[in-house]
């Protein structure tokens, strides 16, 4: 017989546990680079555009329709659509948002096991006096010696797995409780030593100095995948934290708070970035080498560059680590939930199964490629395409607006327009371009002509 379906035990927790949840790697190691590479400040405007149009209402419809089903995202799914008289066949929607989950995590843990070896790099002083072009070859080696990549990447799965073997609240929430003040106060730290040793101006205005020229085709689609990438939607995370939610939670003020947090997270790790940037004359459009390459070779000349940097990667770790937590505890609560087996076992012949995999990606990088496009490019814009077309065409208005009865009329209406209208709207062109990219269909040539 299945365990009872658990609940947070605070409001302050599941707030700390979705938080953890959506700030992650994408918000230090993805978010620079590619804000970076799509003209800074026009990417920013557009990024907290598609956050609040598109990323904001896709975030309340999955947690209302996990607190609604109080079940795994699939089980979820399957309740709200046989009680709205609907085909179960529409738990599809987890299942694909489940299988993108499990693809993140399996090239996700072996880029935090980058991280956490850098910790240690940094922290010794390895790079202290060297050369940055040495600096910058050392991450190279690094990744080319796939036994060591192995060693840290089943490091850091073994600790996800721990934590998520000791259950809801004992784990989950009560390490996002510690983890993510401490991340916090970390991030403002950084962000002050950036202020005094770097060049804030010049990031400020990197960040905030809108110059529409530099805006693409190519933008609106990183916008899109950064929001989607950054909060953690379409990964049947948010479902499956949304079904612990007890029935007097504000699930649109819960959504405001996790989405403003994302994005205040992205923006300020991004004052704690670019002033270093610039004030090192490194290449804000160096892609992911700025994490691994340029970063530390300006660490490595700044004073105590030793210590800022290992601070600086172990807040990447914690991010790294919170999110981790969440897409194991995805598809732990969905083999729970139909299985006898205890959460300690499941979590850790799923979390072994996802270290396999994951160690293949650390002997190659094109299987890493593959992992991130089939989750980034299809799994986890379909299933948010297919939430939008659920909440929005599938699910009974008044089932909807019981669910999200704290919101406005006026927030109400904007959450139908935008799962009716704007979501599908934009997930299926992102869909859609994203293949087209990847096979050289050139529709975006074609229809954007760049």
């Amino acid at each position: 017989m299945a365990a009872a379906h658990a609940h947070w035990s605070s409001r302050f927790g599941f707030l700390m546990a979705a938080i953890g949840s959506s700030v992650g790697l994408g918000n230090f190691w993805r978010f620079p680079y590619t804000a970076g590479e799509n003209g800074g400040a026009a990417f920013v405007l557009i990024y907290l555009a598609c956050i609040l149009l598109i990323g904001f209402p896709i975030l309340m419809a999955e947690l209302a329709v996990g607190r609604y089903g109080q079940r795994s995202a699939i089980g979820s799914v399957a309740k709200t659509a046989a009680d709205n008289g609907s085909s179960r066949l529409w738990a599809a929607t987890g299942l694909v948002g489940l299988i993108g989950g499990i693809f993140v995590l399996c090239f996700y843990s072996v880029v935090a096991g980058w991280v956490a070896a850098y910790i240690f790099k940094m922290f010794s002083g390895e790079f202290i006096g060297q050369a940055p072009e040495l600096v910058r070859d050392a991450f190279g080696t690094f990744t080319g010696d796939s036994y060591q990549v192995l060693g840290w990447h089943s490091a850091f799965m073994a600790l996800t797995i721990l934590v998520v073997a000791q259950g809801v609240t004992s784990g989950i929430e009560r390490a996002a409780s510690i983890l993510m003040p401490i991340f916090f106060v970390m991030l403002l730290g950084m962000v002050g030593y950036a202020f005094i040793a770097g060049d804030m101006g010049a990031a400020v205005s990197y960040l905030f100095a809108v110059d529409f020229s530099e805006v693409s085709s190519r933008t609106f689609l990183e916008a899109v995948g950064q929001a989607f990438f950054s909060i953690g939607l379409g990964s049947a995370i948010m479902i499956t934290y949304g079904s612990y939610l007890g029935k007097d939670a504000n699930i649109g003020q819960s959504a405001g708070i996790i989405s403003a947090a994302d994005s205040g997270v992205a923006l300020i790790a991004g004052l704690a970035i670019f002033p270093f940037v610039f004030a090192y004359s490194l290449a804000p459009e160096a892609g992911p080498g700025l994490f691994f390459q340029a970063l530390p070779a300006a660490f490595a000349q700044m004073p105590a560059g030793n210590i800022v940097g290992g601070a600086f990667f172990v807040l990447a770790l914690i991010a790294a680590l919170t999110s981790s937590i969440s897409l194991l505890q995805a598809v732990v609560a969905w083999i729970e939930e139909n299985s006898s087996f205890s959460k300690a076992t499941i979590a850790w012949t799923m979390g072994g199964f996802i270290w396999l995999v994951g160690a293949g990606v650390s002997f190659s990088f094109p299987f890493f490629d593959m992992l991130d496009f089939l989750s980034s490019s299809i799994a986890l814009p379909l299933a948010g395409l297919l939430m939008a077309v659920f909440m929005g065409w599938v699910v009974d208005q008044k089932l909807a607006r019981s669910e999200l009865s704290h919101a406005s009329p006026l927030m109400f209406a904007f959450f139908r327009f935008s799962t009716r209208f704007l979501a599908p709207v934009a997930l299926t062109v992102i869909l859609v371009l994203g293949l087209s990219d990847r096979f050289g269909w050139g529709l975006s040539q074609l229809i954007f002509g760049s």
